[in-house]
């Protein structure tokens, strides 16, 4: 039987926080899934360089709150209108990047909901007549795999647009001309009695769906507590990480070269720095996946004459997949040396 947190707070930063809590503590029972709603926020995907994704000045403006996450993938708004959900389930369960199997359960609610045509499509999104309401990610430690998504029940689509910066080759990538014409929201496609459900409702319906009970009596039966120690580890990284502007923005250094491109299983922003013939710095950025930390591969890199010959053999120690799932050797050697 599946155990289930709803989180009481409705800052992004401390949900994070749990959620990484949760990831990494024995003997806790699994599967868990989290759910949580939280005030206006942008949530960068841990490979992205933040004030590319963002337009920071609206942010700060409107008080938007900017963190980043532990997994890969894509920037993403919330709002009061968006539910978030987690599954937190053991690695050798579920392959990684298997996004179809993981949302299922989310899946089978929102039929039950009246989103009938509701489907997982692409890499890790959930669609409705072919516009996006879910987005979601993926990342694996400790002998446990985490994915997080997102529900746009009633999201505000004017904030969507203006704070998120979104480069243009993703779009042209995907045939449409704006932020605001590949996604939507849920609550047009409910069914008429559920038309006018909060984000609570919407949430508890959820609950109560994955759970397979009749009432949110009989799920709390299945409810996780946390603790006083556990909410003073939380506070802890949540200080960390997600309110750490190191952590969120980190320090950009000046490269040589920059070389990006779009694949099917997500965008590779290399930056490259070259002195004497040698790469003295690489950041690999992106949207993508991958079950290895990419810092690995970068200090791999680090005094490798910059040469075709002397970079494919590195990587040909590695298992890219790793890395940039979805993507070949070949292909990131191109990547780097495409002019």
């Amino acid at each position: 039987m599946m155990n289930y947190l709803a989180m009481k707070t409705y800052d992004i930063r401390t949900n994070l926080a749990t959620e990484q809590y949760l990831m990494t503590k024995k003997n806790i029972e699994l599967p868990l899934v989290l759910f949580y709603i939280q005030r206006p926020c942008i949530i960068i995907g841990r490979n992205q360089n933040t004030l590319e994704e963002i337009d920071q000045a609206y942010c700060q403006a409107k008080q938007i709150v900017v963190t980043r996450r532990l997994s890969g993938g894509g920037a993403m708004y919330d709002d009061l209108g968006n539910l978030s959900f987690s599954f937190i389930v053991p690695a050798d369960r579920r392959r990684f990047g298997d996004f179809k199997t993981m949302v299922a359960p989310i899946v089978t609610a929102l039929h039950k909901l009246g989103v009938t045509e509701a489907k997982v499509t692409g890499r890790n999104d959930i669609v409705v007549a072919g516009k996006k309401f879910s987005g979601n990610a993926m990342y694996t430690k400790a002998g446990r795999t985490f994915s997080h998504g997102t529900l746009m029940l009633d999201v505000d689509m004017q904030e969507v647009a203006q704070a998120l910066s979104v480069p243009q080759d993703k779009i042209q990538s995907k045939g449409i001309k704006s932020v605001r014409g590949r996604v939507t929201n849920l609550r047009p496609y409910l069914a008429e009695k559920y038309r006018n459900i909060t984000t609570e409702e919407f949430r508890d319906f959820i609950i109560q769906s994955v759970l397979n009970v009749d009432s949110m009596a009989m799920a709390k039966k299945n409810s996780y507590q946390l603790t006083i120690e556990d909410q003073a580890e939380i506070a802890e990284l949540e200080q960390k990480y997600y309110r750490n502007w190191d952590w969120v923005y980190g320090q950009s250094p000046q490269f040589t070269l920059q070389r990006r491109r779009h694949f099917t299983n997500g965008t590779i922003d290399a930056r490259i720095l070259v002195a004497n013939g040698q790469i003295k710095k690489i950041r690999f950025l992106g949207d993508y996946f991958g079950t290895a930390d990419v810092t690995d591969l970068e200090k791999l890199l680090i005094g490798i004459p910059f040469k075709k010959e002397d970079i494919k053999s590195v990587l040909t120690t590695q298992l890219v997949d790793n890395y940039f799932q979805g993507i070949r050797l070949d292909q990131l050697v191109e990547l780097l040396f495409d002019d």
